[in-house]
């Protein structure tokens, strides 16, 4: 019997990673946020400005966090990450105002940045070209997690501490996120090579991830000169920004407009956390087949039609299949991408790549809250912030149809724009 490859188990710590970063540091957001708002007494644009400084600390290091990946190795930058992000989470709990909570929210993004990116990026040193899309997925349902535990757990925690309850929330997201960098740092490693391993999948791909060339060969230039690289991170902005306004507005939105209960919003974010656990999975094993280009438009679509189906379709039926689609395809976006960073620049520039192409993903993520939320308190309502979120989508989607076949290094380095 064949010994089970450890790649299963970097597979296994990377989804506890994505839980702590995102699922809990940026997604626990959404279930908290009615109930903060009001304990704060923060409009929405003053809500959406908390999500845009968590954002604006992840675009910060997540190109940083990439680079020193790539540069130092993902298990140190990874866990250091994940210890800014508990922090930030516990003090954005003892916040008493708007100022110190936009603070310590960019704190906790800051930690998000330096720990997603790099977790993401490691997977293509330990999985082959046709499995990193099937890797991705997995690791990207450690948000749907976040989106699992925080939709029933935070309406409990307010039953038990009433109106102040969320500040136990954010104390217990914080302590979880702290104990998941210990993990991290005990078990995570940088690369097969350090085990006596290959890749799993295929004994060659060593060679063609380039994983086993020396830091000092890593043509740099390579990353930030490629033009499929500048097409991918211009194609991920209508992401960033599309999904982050149906994310963070979706309990706020269902409670104060539509007549929810905490206890029904939460069961219904919960039920979208249960269904995007599986998405990244699915579309990373599709773009495997499909392509990544052919499956990046499908899911753009699919967003795009939840989107509008929120705004447009304001009864339980519509939101229930809003929530449905969405969950379907939430993460494979980010999933993709991280695959094909790895198709066009190898193992070790993974992580620098897909830094890269966050920044331009961060940058949609810290403009859409503050424009929804701005867009709220003018009209009385989210409906048109979520159609501007449809069409955003819809644009990505036609990105997206321009993306020219890129799966190998010797594309990326034929398609490279001239040096300055």
């Amino acid at each position: 019997m064949r010994p089970l490859h450890y790649a299963w188990i970097i597979l296994i710590v990377g989804v506890i990673v994505v839980f702590g970063a995102l699922g809990l540091a940026r997604f626990g957001y959404s279930a908290i946020l009615p109930f903060m708002q009001a304990s704060l007494n923060l409009n929405n644009t003053e809500a959406g400005a908390l999500v845009s400084a968590n954002l604006t600390g992840y675009v910060l290091l997540s190109i940083i966090g990439g680079a020193l990946a790539a540069r130092y190795g993902p298990r140190v930058v990874i866990s250091l990450g994940l210890v800014f992000a508990g922090v930030g989470m516990l003090f954005t709990g003892a916040a008493n105002g708007f100022l110190w909570a936009m603070f310590w929210r960019a704190i906790t993004g800051v930690g998000s940045g330096a720990s997603n990116v790099p977790v993401m990026g490691m997977l293509s040193a330990w999985f082959n070209t046709k499995r990193r899309g099937f890797a991705a997925g997995v690791v990207a349902g450690g948000s749907s997690v976040g989106l699992i535990v925080s939709g029933p757990l935070v309406p409990y925690i307010l039953t038990l501490y009433g109106s102040e309850g969320w500040r136990m929330g954010w104390y217990l997201f914080g302590g979880a996120t702290l104990i998941f960098a210990l993990i991290s740092f005990l078990i995570l490693r940088n690369h097969p090579n350090e085990m006596g391993l290959t890749p799993n999948g295929d004994a060659a791909s060593a060679v063609a991830a380039g994983g086993g060339a020396p830091s000092g060969a890593m043509e740099w230039g390579r990353v930030y000169r490629s033009a499929a690289v500048w097409h991918l991170g211009l194609v991920y902005v209508a992401f960033g920004f599309s999904y982050i306004i149906y994310m963070t507005f979706f309990t706020k939105s269902l409670i104060s407009e539509s007549g929810y209960s905490k206890e029904d919003a939460g069961s219904l974010f919960m039920l979208m956390g249960w269904l995007s656990f599986f998405s990244g999975l699915i579309w990373g094993a599709i773009s495997d087949r499909i392509g990544r280009k052919r499956a990046l438009i499908l899911v753009y679509l699919c967003h795009a039609i939840a989107f509008a189906l929120f705004a447009l379709w304001r009864v339980p039926l519509g939101f229930t299949l809003s929530a449905i689609i969405f969950g379907l395809a939430a993460w494979s976006i980010p999933t993709i991408m991280a695959a094909t960073c790895g198709d066009v620049l190898g193992a070790r520039l993974a992580p620098a790549a897909l830094g890269f192409i966050t920044l331009f993903f961060g940058i949609g993520q810290a403009v859409g809250p503050s424009v929804a939320g701005a867009m709220a308190d003018a009209m009385k309502t989210f409906a048109p912030a979520y159609l501007l979120a449809a069409g955003v989508a819809v644009i990505g989607a036609a990105a997206a149809a321009r993306l020219k076949p890129t799966s190998t290094v010797e594309t990326l380095r034929a398609t490279s724009l001239p040096k300055a």
